[in-house]
């Protein structure tokens, strides 16, 4: 052990770490499924008081960890918990993120049984939320456990109840509850790992824009045939329109948007086909390594149209048709120069003077992280000694985490670590959402050296700022 004399503890070692997990782990999985059961859903129309019960499980699980709890709401948001233990004299502070909300399961007939209802094959465990995010809440308690009273560091647990529906509340908990939540190092529990048996550090997200496009060409539907010809219909417009988004090769042709190449690493394009599901013949679309055109490029997706049903369509010309659209930024770029570059294409490219109409529905904002310092190596070899001396691989997220952005702005002074229980086969937000258990257990380990080492490294740069 490595002992202090600015520390009331002393740091259990990696073996002392790797038994604690071992023997923690069939509680945490027992604790995983309970949590599982629980159908917090955050979105309009779901019962939220299963969010509330979600909520007072993890503070239960909170208390277990002896933290000093608290469940909290902003606003009309929907309830996060707040846990605190205090550092030890001169220790740093580490605040361990998670979200206990689920997405919706969709379609249950695409399901192989009940989402609530977990259920291991095949060594995956398979439920709403087994990955994303409740395996993320549950290797923060994993690590808490696993040190018990010896905890090196101080530790703040936020786990969210509302992410999924887009963090709404967020700003607010963060700034009604910033002087609980400071901490010197973050670590946000909500990502994934490069591969099975491979880890990863997230290091960029995209940004967001979602925003919907509406076409109007007459005031009222008329028919078809007596007017079709030199009167339009809109939802000709709307195809017309949103065919401008992309050019030939299917890049995004929407000018003034931040781009750029060079990811450290490329996806075999077989394994990107069988994560996404391609279908025989599809071509991949854009230009340039497939990292990049997930990562570090902006990406456009027409994600619904409003207009007639096929069936029972009348013969008449559409008067109005609108889409949804989703445009993903690259890092660097800016959701309000961003909005404004797609509203000026649409309005510029509408064929035969259609009226148009652009309204913002959300955006967030993209996240790039310098991951470089003690605490990013107390992460990789936290990571390396997890997966058996298999370095992390530094990634990108094609997704989006804006609250990262948030963090960062209110927390300028601490490093924050994007890590994730994820692997490709995750499926989250899917059907069918699983979570190997193999890797689960690797990173409720890396979880526990990480703080180990985070503590080390603090002991180590008092130790040099001495003898300076």
């Amino acid at each position: 052990m490595t002992n202090d004399p600015a520390t009331t503890t002393s740091i259990l070692t990696e073996p002392q770490l790797r038994a604690a997990i071992s023997r923690e782990l069939p509680g945490v999985r027992a604790d995983l499924e309970r949590l599982i059961r629980i159908p917090g859903i955050a979105f309009d129309g779901f019962d939220h008081s299963e969010v509330q019960r979600s909520a007072e499980a993890v503070a239960e699980l909170a208390r277990g960890c002896g933290l000093d709890v608290q469940v909290v709401r902003a606003g009309d948001g929907q309830p996060a918990v707040i846990g605190r233990r205090p550092a030890p004299p001169g220790a740093p502070t580490v605040l361990l993120y998670a979200h206990h909300d689920v997405q919706p399961v969709g379609d249950l007939a695409r399901w192989d049984g009940d989402p609530f209802e977990p259920v291991e094959r095949d060594g995956r465990l398979y439920g709403r939320g087994a990955a994303d995010d409740k395996a993320g809440v549950m290797a923060h308690i994993a690590a808490l456990r696993a040190f018990g009273d010896a905890l090196p560091v101080g530790v703040v647990l936020f786990v969210e109840g509302e992410e999924e529906y887009g963090s709404e509340s967020l700003s607010q908990l963060l700034d009604e509850h910033r002087d609980t939540l400071a901490a010197d190092v973050i670590v946000i529990a909500d990502s994934a790992n490069w591969d099975i048996g491979v880890p990863a550090l997230t290091t960029s997200l995209r940004g967001l824009v979602n925003c919907f496009v509406e076409v109007r060409t007459l005031d009222k539907a008329v028919h078809s045939g007596m007017f079709g010809g030199p009167v339009p219909d809109a939802l000709t417009v709307l195809c017309r329109l949103l065919a401008t988004l992309h050019d030939d090769a299917g890049d995004v042709a929407v000018p003034d948007l931040v781009g750029r190449s060079g990811a450290a690493v490329d996806l075999p394009p077989q394994r990107l086909r069988d994560e996404a599901g391609l279908v025989d013949g599809v071509r991949f679309t854009g230009t340039g390594a497939l990292t990049d055109r997930l990562w570090t490029k902006p990406a456009l997706a027409v994600l619904g149209i409003d207009a007639p049903p096929t069936d029972g369509a009348p013969n008449a010309l559409v008067p109005a048709a609108r889409a949804k659209l989703s445009l993903r930024l690259a890092p660097g770029d800016d959701p309000a120069k961003a909005y404004a570059a797609l509203t000026t294409h649409l309005r510029q490219q509408v064929s035969w003077g259609a009226q148009v109409e652009v309204t913002l529905e959300s955006d967030g904002q993209p996240c790039l992280i310098d991951a470089a310092g003690p605490v990013f190596d107390a992460a990789r070899a936290a990571f390396q000694a997890a997966w058996d001396g298999t370095a992390p691989v530094d990634i990108g997220v094609g997704g989006s985490i804006p609250f990262i952005a948030t963090f960062q702005e209110m927390f300028p002074g601490a490093a924050i670590l994007v890590t994730g229980v994820e692997d490709p086969y995750a499926g989250a937000h899917g059907p069918n959402e699983s979570l190997h258990l193999a890797e689960f257990e690797r990173a409720c380990l890396a979880e526990a050296l990480l703080l180990a080492k985070v503590a080390e490294s603090a002991i180590r740069l008092r130790a040099e700022d001495a003898v300076r």
